[in-house]
């Protein structure tokens, strides 16, 4: 409970930027936090889901930043352990399996690891790098028809610029159409279930920046003469090759997070969904939420933190007239959801044929983006590979998770437990990933609005800013708080940015909303 006459931060949602901005709060300010989560998880997206001694990583959390406030923030919390060389246990690079520090040591055992991040593209029942490189075995997994054709659309792309319009155009206008066409259309429509001349050019400006045929010439060049530093900062984000990653994956870091800020006074309280956000005379006085026990309460405030997604948070908000304009767009706004099947196999079909070296001839990847246009999984994760850590029986099973994008209350999103894990078998054995016989046991996790899409509503979305904007103790932050498809560490600042602004008596929100909208992001906090 707050001390009497404190000062009280409602935060809606016990996520990357929530639970960051109770953090900061708390470090910074004598502001009591009291966190609001409706469901009974920590961490949101970034979550770890435990099933039978097992860990499934959500999307998979690469833990780097080009902000130093962000390292030293993780660092401070999970310190890194080893040093970032080769001969570090990476992706098992020593060829053998760590050993276990017992049941369960998670609480006691805050560390990172380095990571090595290998990512490949299954496409043509065959490998090829991710991002693409220009490699010999790049063109000649491509054939010579199609590497002509790509470096002729590519020189094509250079001289005849289209209008960046879309995402089609962003794409083609830094690899051609050709390169388009193979890599990047099919399976940018798996994600979004749009055709990317449907999209905006903003998501890729914002998700892969730089990344371009001469951005992958300079990396490969400047590669060798490269420091040890994680954060990379002089690397394109696409191409970051080395990250640090909680021993039980992310989830581990946000609990521990949780604790810290039940440990410093602040509040947590699980199952309490925020249901009203009550106004008075431009300022959020309180909010209405339901219990666990199935009742509302009312809880005063001086600030509020919101991560919840626009289109819940609009409605919600009483006593101040919402424009209907402004409704209607919230309530537009277009999502993604998610969904990860988890299966634990004997061992997998596809083997090692990198020069990295992995125990028992296992795959290095981390992620493997399944472009194959005749099955509807998006990406497979490896989680042993992420960390040892994360699967119970190491050396003799491996624990992988296949990435479905949909829409709630679509085909995909209605199945059945046990039909969509058959779907889901049926898709790994169908382009030869698995045989049907080494899965030994599978679960499903369903995730509602993991991507804050870029069509439709979004383009109207400065209607919104402005009229929340307007609310003066009202601070929006996180990935589906801006409507924006941020990293961690992008929504981590939106968190800490607006605990800056508090402290400082900084009444602009501009610089909330502008974390990530650059290429380069508040290198320092200020």
């Amino acid at each position: 409970m707050a001390e009497e006459g404190k000062k009280i931060a409602i935060i809606v949602g016990a996520g990357p930027a929530g639970l960051t901005a109770a953090y900061e709060l708390l470090k910074h300010t004598d502001i009591h936090p009291i966190v609001l989560e409706a469901t009974d998880v920590i961490g949101g997206i970034s979550q770890t889901v435990k099933y039978k001694g097992n860990r499934m990583d959500i999307g998979g959390h690469r833990f780097f930043s080009k902000n130093t406030a962000i390292m030293e923030w993780w660092n401070n919390l999970m310190p890194v352990q080893g040093a970032p060389s080769k001969d570090d246990i990476l992706l098992d690079n020593n060829a053998k399996p760590l050993q276990k520090d017992g049941p369960d040591p998670q609480k006691e055992d805050r560390v990172m690891l380095y990571r090595d991040r290998v990512s490949r593209i299954f496409f043509l029942r065959k490998f090829f790098d991710y991002p693409i490189s220009l490699k010999y075995s790049t063109f000649a997994n491509m054939g010579f028809k199609r590497t002509v054709k790509s470096g002729i659309g590519y020189i094509r792309s250079q001289f005849s610029k289209l209008k960046e319009d879309s995402l089609e155009n962003f794409y083609i206008n830094r690899f051609g159409r050709p390169l388009y066409e193979l890599f990047f259309e099919g399976y940018t429509e798996k994600v979004w279930g749009k055709h990317p001349s449907k999209l905006g050019a903003d998501w890729g400006s914002q998700r892969v920046k730089g990344l371009s045929v001469y951005a992958l010439l300079k990396d490969a060049f400047l590669k060798p003469f490269r420091g040890d530093d994680v954060s990379q900062k002089k690397v394109e984000t696409s191409l970051i090759e080395q990250f640090i990653y909680p021993k039980f994956g992310p989830g581990q870091l946000w609990e521990i997070v949780a604790d810290d800020i039940r440990a410093m006074g602040g509040e947590v309280r699980m199952k309490h969904e925020v249901r009203c956000v009550n106004v008075e005379k431009g300022k959020v006085v309180s909010i209405d939420c339901l219990t666990p026990d199935n009742t509302i309460i009312n809880v005063p405030c001086d600030y509020l933190f919101s991560t919840m997604p626009l289109k819940n948070l609009v409605p919600s908000i009483l006593g101040i007239d919402v424009p209907d304009d402004v409704y209607q767009i919230a309530k537009e706004l277009p999502y993604r959801d998610f969904i990860t099947v988890g299966l634990l196999l004997d061992k997998m079909k596809i083997k090692n044929e990198t020069k990295i070296k992995t125990y028992a001839g296992r795959v290095p990847d981390t992620w493997i983006y399944i472009q194959e246009r005749d099955v509807q999984v998006g990406r497979l994760q490896v989680f042993n590979n992420w960390s040892p850590y994360l699967v119970k029986d190491y050396e003799n099973t491996m624990f992988v998770g296949l990435e479905y994008f949909c829409n709630e209350g679509d085909c995909m999103w209605s199945m059945s437990d046990e039909d969509f894990i058959a779907m889901a078998i049926d898709e790994l054995v169908k382009i030869d990933i698995i045989d049907r016989d080494a899965v030994l046991d599978a679960t499903r996790v369903k995730i509602k609005k993991a991507y804050p899409a870029y069509f439709g509503s979004y383009y109207k979305l400065d209607k919104v800013k402005e009229f929340l904007n307007g609310i003066d103790n009202l601070y929006c932050l996180g990935r589906n708080g801006q409507h924006r498809y941020n990293n961690m560490d992008h929504s981590m600042m939106t968190a800490m940015v607006a605990v800056d602004n508090i402290k400082n008596g900084i009444s602009d929100k501009s610089a909330v909303w502008n974390v990530n909208t650059e290429t380069e992001y508040h290198e320092q906090r200020q």
